[in-house]
């Protein structure tokens, strides 16, 4: 049976007519629109204790402390807000008025479009609650990617998560999936991206943070989920920013692991070609999400289970692990672009370069704009590819860039990206590793 949604107003009345729920609301950043929302449904004196906003940073220090990064978009800063707004509500709420109510503490700190147009929207938002009265505390933490290009939208957007987040705490938390889902109700496609959802408390003690993480990605409402080897999920901006990174690219239900012996001379030829140090250089290996993702299929749980193990088993060799929805490697390197990193390296078998360059997989008509397409979204001044050879199965020789089979209409293009080292031959190998196709 299909759930039904609410309409926002809606969602905030039940709440506000719940007598058991009971809390505050601190917003930094883009005004106090999710209590708005509550306010505006009617009957919030029974749910609100208290709205604030505290704008200016000198404020913002007093209460909840200096951040040592100075900044205030941050999970740190979220953190903080939740610790000292619950510990202000036990401290203070007391009595038989009282007894009867399941605490919550909800902040949110945000940055929307700002008049220039030049900042990158986006924001923390968090909720501390209880499930059972005099309860312990559990929390659900999102961060989100503001997609509007107007900042009214943005904040109008804001408020309708806040809601769906607070309705989903009390309402879905028992069913993680659900709760996931729910949080963009009544919003419309494009509007906003959540990359990142963190729970914690007695009340998931049995969730599966990577099953949440990758249930975003398979729902669209992310690109991609980082792991880190604790099996940890990251906030991909945070991780990224600003980094060497250098990535290999597996498939979907990949029966064998990683080319690791290949991946790491990969690895080493990035470091010698860029002068890059281990301590701002993030190595990654990205399972691929995207085959599955089509539009005339629907991921299961069993595949999201698959996911979430083969996940885990990466991260138990020490890797970050990076699962995407990227079907092509210029999808790939276009999102990375995005994290202002220093130099990228996407590591791939040249196999799959012969199929790029080889017009026969393509429609003869449109490969000459798909390829330039391909080439324009995968190269910039940072990024390289670094391939490494196969062992053709019917030849039973060895292939790299030097040999590869090359379309003609395709080969001046990748002879210029192989002369202007585009494109890189991983050397030094030892044969025993190259793998049959």
């Amino acid at each position: 049976m299909a759930r039904e949604i609410y309409e926002t107003k809606r969602k905030a009345l039940k709440i506000n007519l719940n007598p058991d729920i009971y809390g505050t609301f601190a917003e930094i950043g883009a005004g106090q629109e999710v209590a708005r929302n509550f306010f505006e449904a009617g009957a919030a004196s029974g749910t609100i204790a208290k709205t604030m906003s505290a704008y200016d940073m000198a404020f913002s220090d007093a209460i909840y402390g200096i951040e040592d990064s100075g900044r205030y978009v941050s999970r740190t800063r979220l953190t903080k807000m939740l610790d000292h707004e619950f510990n202000l509500l036990t401290e203070r709420l007391h009595g038989e008025k009282y007894c009867s109510k399941k605490f919550f503490a909800f902040a949110d700190t945000v940055t929307t479009l700002n008049f220039t147009k030049t900042n990158e929207p986006h924001g923390w938002i968090g909720i501390r609650f209880q499930h059972e009265v005099g309860g312990p505390t559990n929390d659900i933490v999102i961060h989100v990617r503001l997609l509007d290009s107007d900042n009214r939208l943005q904040t109008k957007v804001l408020g309708i998560i806040g809601v769906n987040l607070l309705f989903a705490a009390f309402y879905y938390a028992q069913n993680p999936q659900t709760m996931i889902e729910s949080l963009v109700d009544n919003l419309s496609v494009g509007s906003v991206e959540i990359d990142l959802v963190k729970v914690s408390g007695p009340l998931f003690q049995n969730a599966n943070e990577r099953l949440l993480n990758l249930y975003l990605i398979a729902k669209g409402f992310a690109k991609a989920a980082i792991f880190k080897p604790d099996g940890k999920a990251a906030q991909i901006k945070d991780y990224l920013y600003k980094k060497n990174i250098i990535i290999l690219r597996t498939k979907y239900r990949q029966k064998s692991n990683p080319n690791f012996d290949l991946f790491n001379l990969a690895v080493e030829e990035f470091k010698k070609n860029t002068g890059a140090i281990p301590e701002d250089t993030v190595v990654l290996i990205e399972v691929l999400m995207g085959n599955v993702l089509d539009e005339s299929t629907q991921i299961t749980d069993e595949d999201l289970i698959y996911f979430a193990n083969r996940a885990e088993y990466l991260c138990s060799t020490g890797n970050n692990i990076l699962v995407s929805n990227f079907r092509r490697n210029n999808h790939l390197a276009e999102f990375v672009q995005t994290f202002k990193p220093k130099q990228v390296g996407i590591a791939t078998n040249v196999s799959n370069l012969k199929n790029i360059f080889n017009s026969h997989n393509y429609n003869k008509e449109q490969y000459t704009n798909e390829l330039l397409s391909y080439i324009s979204g995968m190269f910039s001044k940072n990024v390289k590819l670094y391939a490494y050879p196969y062992l053709d199965k019917k030849s039973d020789k060895i292939v790299t860039t030097r040999n590869m089979p090359v379309s003609e209409e395709a080969k001046p293009l990748f002879d210029f990206l192989i002369n202007n080292r585009y494109i890189i031959d991983i050397d030094n190998y030892d044969e025993r590793f190259v793998k049959t196709v």
